[in-house]
């Protein structure tokens, strides 16, 4: 059995990571409110402009923009995969990456290559691992992600779609269903569908005056519709992270303090059998004298 110093060591070592783990939780409670404010607030943007979006490319027929072409003959896939910049949010980053991993190995079984864009720390340093081709990556966004900064990466892939090179865009994320369920999700961002666009009831066709031009209007709309889906991504992403890690913290702090009731209970007996060794000694010295 361990000495009794030995276990008020053990035991002041777990109070201490309790007091660590207390502190997260209290911080990712305070971000997680941030996170799903700035989320709840950006959903609005993207459903609107998606309604517009498609409305735009059912009533100008005589052109197609590049993204909802489909590209038969490219050999290859984009894969926009967005995980945390930092850990401790128990299994979130592991199951959003099982799911892509799935679907890439899906994807090279029927002869297409994959293309990845890294939007995170864990993401990054996974895709380096497992040998995929990262063609562009952004980590250290912080606590409230910024569109300039998340565009350019996804960009390369966007072009290479307009450019013919890709067959299709994926975007894996983690999606915010509530503070205790977050679903990872991976969704085939380009080319985009019309009726995954179409939010908005009703069957009516809208007339359109088109300022400059057709082509330029729908190009712009396109463009910032699909920045809007992966801004979307990253918000529901961060408030999933904050959320799982405000969980994790949590169960952390529970079962430290477990652990140091269980280890009171171990010093205590250590206590009690040296003091009842000690008086054992000295009944047998006493008597032995006497």
């Amino acid at each position: 059995m361990a000495s009794s110093k030995e276990i008020r060591g053990k035991i002041k070592s777990v109070e201490n990571t309790k007091k660590i783990t207390k502190a997260m939780e209290m911080v990712a409670a305070s971000k997680m409110r941030k996170a799903q404010e700035r989320m709840r607030a950006a959903r609005p943007y993207s459903e609107k402009i998606g309604n517009i979006a498609a409305n735009l490319a059912q009533a100008n027929p005589e052109y197609q923009h590049a993204f909802l072409v489909k590209n038969e003959g490219a050999k290859a896939v984009g894969f926009v995969v967005v995980t945390t910049d930092k850990g401790l949010c128990g299994g979130l980053n592991t199951n959003l990456l099982r799911a892509a991993t799935t679907k890439l190995k899906d994807l090279e079984a029927v002869g297409q290559k994959a293309e990845v864009v890294a939007i995170g720390n864990k993401g990054l340093g996974f895709m380096n691992r497992v040998g995929a081709k990262v063609v562009a990556h952004v980590t250290q966004m912080g606590d409230q992600p910024h569109i300039e900064k998340i565009i350019g990466p996804v960009k390369v892939l966007l072009d290479a779609y307009a450019e013919g090179k890709l067959s299709a865009v994926y975007l894996c994320y983690t999606k915010f269903i509530n503070t205790m369920k977050q679903e990872p999700v991976v969704q085939q961002l380009l080319p985009l569908s019309t009726e995954g666009m179409k939010t908005g009831a009703g069957e009516h066709s809208w007339d359109y005056i088109y300022e400059p031009d057709a082509q330029t209007v729908i190009d712009e709309l396109l463009l910032r519709y699909t920045e809007a889906l992966v801004y979307q991504a990253v918000a529901e992403n961060m408030a999933s992270e904050q959320s799982a890690r405000m969980v994790a913290m949590k169960a952390a702090t529970d079962n430290a303090g477990t652990l140091i009731g269980e280890l009171k209970l171990v010093y205590n007996k250590t206590r009690q059998a040296a003091i009842t060794k000690e008086l054992s000694e000295i009944v047998s010295g006493a008597a032995a004298v006497g």
